[in-house]
């Protein structure tokens, strides 16, 4: 399919066939030429190329530099063919090509945007230049209207050209995206109305029979609270090598721990990413270590001007003051290295909040 691209391949293809006629006209209207037969052997193969051009942009396949490249050597050939057709050069007069020697310019911009229109119309106005010279007029007296024309084409129309890719790429990531939330929503509705339903009972007469049992409800509980993540959360495509920090923050998503983030993204690089999750994990560790298996923790996301925010939270014995100070000098390294380690090296900072009897807070924060 052509997409977006096509109407200017078309429109590309309507101005070769017009410059031709015109240039048809303007041949069998002069008087004077040199040589009128290579006039009209040069108009019939303007007419030949037009032809093969106009079905070879428009099958996506053709359309690449040998194309580019071979139209503009038979543009130039036919330029440069001017002097033999007219002879001594009359002033104010056309070359034998007319405007259709702009179609390559028009070409070159749509295919490779404004740089490659810029560098199409250099090539060609030279060789025009070239041949208004030849026949014999002062370069002071060389008209420039046209090149400054050929310029103003190429330079636009590959501008506009660029910035109509890039808007048909945005409109197919927002259908895409669309598409997969209709779906996410679907599905949202039958796990709810079967899924997690059963793992909730499976939690609940899990907790009232105890035992073993107790332990399948937590586990239950666990998978139907990442599950409801899962589905209430729409992702959003992020720039290549960036990753939505939300996604790997939902992974820690249990029973006994409850994370909450914001709807819009989180965008890290991703060795970023993957370090401040690696500490999050960290402190999720601290808590099962210190506070027991079965004890809550919260972890909070935000975004804040430049930079990214992530709390660990719980509300275990906390830590009393200068404990922290003491394992890092005794060699327990657990907050100093896999937490706050990790976040120094990111440029960010760690902010610890604890007292005996209160919990503990860390916070994390990142350069966004």
């Amino acid at each position: 399919m052509m997409g977006i691209e096509g109407p200017f391949w078309r429109t590309v293809a309507v101005f070769r066939a017009a410059s031709l006629v015109y240039a048809a006209i303007l041949l069998a209207r002069a008087g004077g030429y040199a040589n009128p037969a290579a006039g009209w052997l040069v108009i019939g193969i303007m007419a030949l190329w037009t032809a093969a051009t106009i079905f070879a942009y428009s099958v996506e396949g053709f359309r690449g530099r040998p194309l580019l490249a071979a139209d503009m050597l038979v543009t130039l050939g036919c330029l440069l063919a001017t002097p033999v057709v007219q002879g001594v050069h009359q002033e104010d007069s056309l070359p034998v090509t007319a405007t259709w020697m702009g179609g390559v310019v028009l070409a070159w911009a749509v295919y490779g945007g404004r740089r490659l229109g810029a560098l199409a119309a250099a090539v060609v106005a030279l060789a025009d230049l070239q041949t208004r010279g030849a026949g014999g007029v002062e370069f002071e007296r060389l008209p420039v209207n046209g090149t400054v024309l050929l310029f103003l084409a190429g330079v636009l129309v590959g501008h506009v050209a660029r910035l109509a890719r890039k808007a048909e790429a945005r409109m197919q990531e927002a259908v895409e995206l669309e598409a997969a939330g209709r779906e996410r929503e679907r599905l949202a509705r039958g796990i709810h109305d079967s899924v997690l339903q059963v793992l909730a009972l499976v939690q609940r007469r899990g907790q009232e029979a105890g035992g073993e049992a107790a332990e399948l409800g937590r586990l239950a509980g666990e998978q139907e609270a990442a599950l409801r993540e899962l589905v209430r959360l729409r992702p959003e495509p992020a720039p290549a090598g960036a990753v939505d920090l939300r996604t790997l923050l939902q992974g820690y998503g249990s029973g006994t721990v409850t994370v909450s983030v914001p709807a819009t993204p989180l965008t890290l690089p991703a060795a970023a990413a993957g370090e401040l999750s690696a500490a999050v994990g960290a402190a999720l560790d601290n808590v099962v270590k210190h506070c027991g298996p079965h004890a809550p923790a919260w972890v909070f996301a935000e975004s804040d001007g430049g930079a990214v925010t992530v709390t660990v939270r719980d509300e275990g014995p906390g830590i009393p003051e200068g404990r922290l100070e003491q394992a890092e000098a005794g060699g327990r390294l657990g907050v100093a290295q896999s937490i706050r380690g990790r976040v120094e090296d990111l440029g960010g900072t760690v902010t610890v909040v604890s007292a005996p009897g209160r919990g503990t807070e860390i916070e994390m924060s990142v350069p966004a």
